[in-house]
């Protein structure tokens, strides 16, 4: 064993290093995701955390070029049961542990995963350091000890682009199949990057929206400029709370066009109306979340990665709630009819996932063609 994860609370994890050399620091959570460790490691929501895989085999698919949900992993560490350095898949370019060093990814393998997850359900999601050195347990525990908590942490200026562009690209080959082709880009859409994922800009693309992404701090008076037919509100890390300048932006924003809003977008929705928000005890990571439409009653098996949820008991009574977590009834969505916003705490695009919840897409599109009638006088 040539690696460790060492716990705030003094559990220690013996391992097996199969990324880069070094030490990294973290909130450690777990995703039951039984596919997608590519998606994974690459989404930006993930920034400062330590990522344990439930599913015990991990990089028997290898990477590809298909899959990054950004430009580069964005994990500060990840934890496996049995890491594969044999893989096999069509799509294959590499092997996974490649890239984790290629980009000064620390990764732990042979690791008690079962018994990890069950202790953070137990004691709840708590920093955490994996390291490869030789150094004491007891000056790796100080270390994660003094690392600053999630709670309070605003990291959407660590992940958000820096200038904007234009996004015009679409989910196929592996997408959506249209008999008669790609729809047509009939509406403009300004997507506020907070950690913005590949693939909700793709399923705004395959239902007919060009995109126009800008820097999370852009202020409402310049994305109202640029002309919109919507607003979309990007997933992100961090302390939504501690996110003032987004979801002040976004209070402004209300009200003037449509807004969709995708789990921290879902989050600064409900801080925007007049909610709060709250720490999870260990967080809502993988890819089969009951939630039930409360409109319908259907149930979806979504796909979600979050460790905050927006409290019900502060919204306004204008405020809808829309869906609701089955597992431990929290909120799932928003809908403020007036206003014209609604947003989702899971992940309809489904990267990795299931697709239950691509309407919410539609339901997009349909509210800016709705507005756009309202706008030009026309009656529908």
């Amino acid at each position: 064993m040539d690696a460790v994860l060492v716990l705030e609370d003094g559990r220690v994890f013996p391992g097996r290093s199969f990324g880069a050399p070094g030490q990294c620091i973290g909130e450690v959570v777990f995703h039951t995701g039984m596919t997608g460790y590519q998606e994974i490691l690459t989404d930006p929501s993930y920034c400062g955390q330590l990522v344990t895989m439930t599913a015990p085999h991990i990089g028997n698919t290898g990477v590809n070029d298909f899959d990054p949900e950004s430009l580069r992993p964005q994990v500060a560490g990840f934890i496996v049961r049995s890491y594969s350095e044999a893989y096999s898949s069509w799509r294959a370019r590499g092997s996974l542990a490649q890239l984790l060093r290629d980009h000064q990814i620390v990764a732990i393998s042979d690791v008690d995963t079962r018994a990890l997850t069950r202790h953070i359900r137990t004691a709840g999601a708590m920093r955490g350091i994996i390291a490869t050195t030789s150094e004491p347990v007891e000056t790796l525990l100080a270390r994660a000890r003094q690392a600053p908590p999630m709670e309070g942490l605003d990291l959407t200026r660590v992940v958000s682009c820096e200038e904007p562009y234009h996004w015009a690209e679409g989910s196929a080959p592996f997408g959506p199949v249209y008999p008669d082709g790609v729809p047509p880009l009939t509406y403009h859409v300004v997507a506020y990057d907070f950690g913005l994922k590949r693939t909700i800009l793709r399923r705004l693309v395959d239902h007919g929206c060009r995109v126009t992404v800008v820097p999370g701090s852009t202020p409402a008076s310049e994305a109202l400029a640029l002309q919109p037919d919507g607003i979309f509100y990007s997933n992100g890390p961090g302390d939504p709370a501690a996110t003032v300048y987004a979801f002040e932006t976004l209070r402004a924003l209300l009200g003037r066009t449509p807004v969709f809003g995708i789990c921290l977008g879902h989050q600064l929705m409900g801080l925007a109306l007049g909610g709060k928000t709250y720490k999870l005890p260990f967080g809502h990571h993988g890819a089969n979340h009951p939630v039930r439409y409360l409109a319908t009653g259907r149930v979806e098996i979504t796909s979600q990665n979050h460790g905050f949820a927006v409290d019900p008991d502060t919204l306004p009574a204008e405020v809808e709630i829309t869906h609701i977590n089955l597992n431990d009834q929290t909120v799932e969505g928003l809908r403020h009819a007036g206003l014209g916003c609604f947003s989702v705490q899971y992940h309809p695009e489904a990267g990795p996932g299931p697709h239950d919840a691509t309407y919410l897409f539609r339901e997009f599109t349909a509210l800016m063609a709705a507005w756009r009638q309202r706008d030009s006088g026309v009656v529908g």
